[in-house]
């Protein structure tokens, strides 16, 4: 690969790809050539396709936060030690993929144990608003976590999702996928997980499919027209979620069979759709959720991971993030 200039420029139009002739643009007008390529640029957040969203999360008074962002994360936290007696707190799913599928859960249950250690749970309503038909979507887990939901007395609301948001009167309108009706819900505090896509610049590719993934054999990774293109990781069309843990199962697959196909030889490595949801429930629990493409569940531990336990929230709390800094970022793991 001829090696581009050192100057820099924020990302912007004029980054794209030319599968076609091998070639890249980088956002300062540079273009790389290549033999092969590795597309593995993440998801993209689309704060500004909810009216509303942009201009009030994270900011002070309008009830709006979000832990998809670096700069609003700490306001989630505070918001809740302060969340008023009484009051109404919404937790949104988009019908977008997005990344740690599991996220809008997490927050919702921590903050419904944040509500009753400050005495203002009895009188506060907790609703669960997702974009999609049910809780999870492999049944062991969904029927553990349900569990969890009815125990912690959640409202849920399902193929609905965050529309608008008038943090002036601090509404919210939500739209159900199905009906296309629109129902405006009060909110003192709402945890917004924002709708996600695929990159700007892959949707104006060719390496997009028609929602705009990077589209791969789900088994090899290696572009379905473009054979010395790989691609892994949340930009990519793999039918799975969109997780750390499986990255970590897809790399290995794609770094092989590049390197097979770079010599000539046939690919044998298969990704099997691997990942994993860590799912706290509460301080100290959790349940690990461990499945493939066919959404059977692929266990590590010799016990029924679909328990809530502290074991596991260890694991997550302790152990991943060593693992994750010192390993997998390493390339030890």
């Amino acid at each position: 690969m001829k090696r581009p200039s050192t100057s820099w420029a924020p990302p912007g139009s004029r980054s794209s790809f030319d599968a076609d002739n091998n070639a890249v643009t980088l956002s300062n007008g540079d273009t790389v050539t290549y033999d092969y390529l590795v597309v593995a640029l993440g998801i993209q957040i689309d704060w500004d396709k909810i009216p509303g969203l942009k201009e009030s999360v994270g900011k002070p008074g309008t009830g709006v936060v979000s832990n998809y962002s670096y700069d609003t994360v700490n306001q989630t936290v505070k918001a809740l030690e302060k969340f008023p007696k009484g009051g109404h707190a919404i937790f949104t799913h988009p019908n977008t993929p997005i990344k740690c599928g599991g996220a809008p859960m997490k927050i919702m249950f921590l903050a419904d144990e944040i509500f009753r250690r400050n005495g203002v749970r009895d009188d506060s309503r907790i609703s669960f608003v997702k974009g999609g038909p049910g809780i999870f979507a492999v049944k062991k887990y969904a029927a553990a976590l349900t569990k969890v939901a009815d125990r912690k007395g959640i409202d849920r609301v399902w193929k609905t999702y965050l529309s608008e948001l008038r943090p002036d009167k601090k509404e919210a309108i939500f739209t159900h996928m199905e009906s296309g009706e629109t129902q405006t819900m009060k909110y003192d505090i709402i945890h917004v997980t924002p709708p996600m896509s695929a990159p700007d610049v892959l949707k104006s590719s060719s390496l997009g499919n028609a929602g705009g993934w990077c589209e791969v054999d789900k088994d090899t990774l290696q572009h379905v027209r473009y054979p010395n293109v790989f691609s892994l990781g949340d930009c990519s069309s793999i039918p799975t979620s969109k997780t750390g843990a499986a990255i970590r199962k897809q790399a290995p697959v794609a770094a092989e069979n590049l390197l097979a196909t770079i010599q000539g030889k046939s690919m044998n490595q298969i990704y099997d759709g691997y990942t994993s949801c860590p799912l706290v429930t509460g301080f100290g629990k959790l349940i690990l959720a461990e499945f493939d493409y066919n959404k059977q569940p692929m266990e590590s531990f010799p016990f029924d991971q679909g328990q809530e336990r502290y074991s596991m929230y260890a694991l997550k709390a302790y152990a991943l993030p060593e693992m994750y800094w010192n390993g997998m970022l390493r390339g030890r793991m």
